[in-house]
């Protein structure tokens, strides 16, 4: 007897409809899946055998043929461990369903040994994808309901076993889950005692250039001797980043699912993220891929932070490798059979030591870098890399007397509300193009929105021959500027603005 029912199988951070067929024949015993199973999926057969009688169903003695259409494209993971069990109960009749396709109805999940339902990764993406194609409901383990119930317009029917999942089917799906509160998900934690930039005393400057590549989105270089607090005053942005939005924080959410990183409990990422992988990072982990491509670093830092710390020593591929993603977005990664697109809209924080022993410039110590030495440190950053950072900050050293005046510092609080009020005036502007943030903005949304007075534009002009400014260099001083702008209140980019963030551009130019 032949038997279907709907899954959803993913293709980087898109879902593909699967149709599961079993056809269940009296001949040599055997059980095979077909249609360009992975590993996974071939080993789903003695998952699938045990859960069912272990829950109380028989396995008959005859020929077993699993098919998973479209038979063209890889299927991959143990998600259609669920589908499988339940297209076999059909074909051998021990389901009320059978040798009907349950209408409406599609099923994703994995199965323990015992007949219980485990979760599965990348629910957020097959759950919109069902929903765009018109599925009315999604069978699947209790553990991804609030997950999936983030997607509105799609009921979701949670099981906690494969019994409960045969119970459901034949109840046409019966009652659903409660759709998710997006607001009340994304209402702030209750404050913590963390890091705070009230922590800092002095470095006016470099706290001055964070606030302001927070308000706009902006890649960022610190540049000081070993012991200035570059890591501390980092470490310290996630605390002044304005809040997710609703479409932001399905947006992480849905790279996040897919990598296996969302928390129990925690169905939707709340926060913007904050990534810093180590220096010895693959090209593959800080950019993605892999014989399966999977999102890398840049991707699960989408809409947040990536913290490259010790900047030059990453291996020259990865630092190179990040070259498209700063400029376009997005990483894609091509195989032989296919093309995958991850999003990749990150803020750069980048630091390093002036050179390989970290003293250059220092007026306490004494470097003692040999001249190639300097050069071999320095070439590993290559201008095309150096032209996508927006600004460039020294980080000096704090002298102890400012340590022990105890002079007033600005909370972190103070400092994410003029972000956030920055942001708001940015969001107004740029609503119905796409971007979230002025370090977003492409070449014709910059130009229709961006507008400077003369004598701003004057200084810009000049600017542009005297530090030797490529095209891609200009917009990027543009948009600082507007973001200083935004932070002021101001509607017309000032010469003020431009002097600022060419101030930012010209201490790059320093080695």
């Amino acid at each position: 007897m032949l038997a279907r029912i709907a899954s959803e199988a993913l293709s980087g951070l898109q879902g593909y409809p699967v149709e599961v067929e079993a056809d269940v024949v009296a001949a040599a015993p055997a059980f095979s899946i077909v249609g360009l199973p992975d590993a996974a999926v071939q080993e789903s057969r003695e998952r699938v055998r045990a859960a069912i009688v272990n829950s109380g169903y028989s396995f008959p003695s005859r020929r077993v043929t699993i098919n998973l259409a479209p038979a063209d494209l890889r299927k991959e993971g143990p998600s259609f461990d669920l589908p499988i069990a339940l297209a076999f109960l059909m074909a051998t009749g021990q389901v009320g369903a059978s040798g009907r396709e349950p209408e409406g109805i599609a099923a994703l999940g994995e199965l323990g040994l015992d007949g219980s339902l485990r979760p599965v990764c990348g629910t957020l993406a097959l759950a919109e994808s069902l929903r765009r194609r018109g599925v009315r409901g999604l069978l699947l383990p209790t553990a991804n309901a609030a997950e999936a119930s983030l997607v509105q317009g799609l009921a979701v029917f949670p099981a906690r076993s494969l019994s409960e999942a045969v119970a459901r089917l034949e109840a046409g799906g019966g009652p659903a889950a409660p759709p998710a509160d997006l607001a009340a998900l994304l209402e702030p934690a209750p404050a913590e005692d963390g890091p705070d930039f009230a922590d800092i005393v002095g470095q006016e400057g470099v706290k001055r250039a964070l606030e302001v590549a927070a308000a706009g989105g902006h890649n960022v270089l610190l540049t000081g001797a070993p012991g200035a607090g570059k890591t501390m005053l980092v470490r310290r942005l996630p605390t002044i980043m304005p809040a997710l939005a609703p479409e932001e924080a399905m947006e992480v959410t849905r790279v996040h699912s897919v990598a296996g990183l969302l928390r129990a409990g925690r169905p939707l990422v709340r926060a913007r993220p904050f990534r810093a992988p180590h220096h010895t990072v693959s090209c593959a982990g800080l950019v993605g891929g892999g014989t399966t491509p999977r999102p890398g670093e840049v991707s699960l830092a989408h809409l947040g932070v990536l913290f490259l710390d010790e900047f030059p020593e990453f291996r020259l591929s990865a630092l190179e490798g990040l070259r498209q993603p700063l400029e376009d977005g997005e990483v894609t990664i091509s195989r032989r059979l296919t093309s995958l697109t991850f999003p990749a809209r990150i803020m750069l924080v980048a630091a390093m030591n002036p050179c390989p022993c970290g003293y250059r410039g220092d007026p306490l110590q004494e470097c003692t870098c040999p001249a190639y030495r300097l050069r071999q440190y320095t070439s590993r950053l290559s201008g095309p890399l150096l032209d996508r950072i927006d600004l460039c900050v020294d980080v000096p050293r704090v002298a102890p007397q400012e340590w022990r005046a105890g002079a007033k510092v600005e909370p972190s609080s103070v400092v994410q509300a003029r972000v956030a009020a920055a942001r708001r005036r940015q969001q107004a502007r740029l609503q119905g193009f796409g971007a979230h943030a002025n370090a977003h903005m492409n070449a014709a949304q910059l130009r229709r929105t961006c507008r400077l007075d003369p004598e701003a534009a004057a200084l810009l002009d000049r600017a542009y021959d005297r530090l030797r400014l490529t095209a891609r260099a200009y917009d990027r001083v543009v948009k600082v500027a507007r973001t200083i702008a935004d932070l002021a209140g101001a509607g017309t980019i000032a010469a003020a603005h431009v002097g600022e963030a060419l101030s930012y551009r010209a201490r790059g130019r320093s080695w």
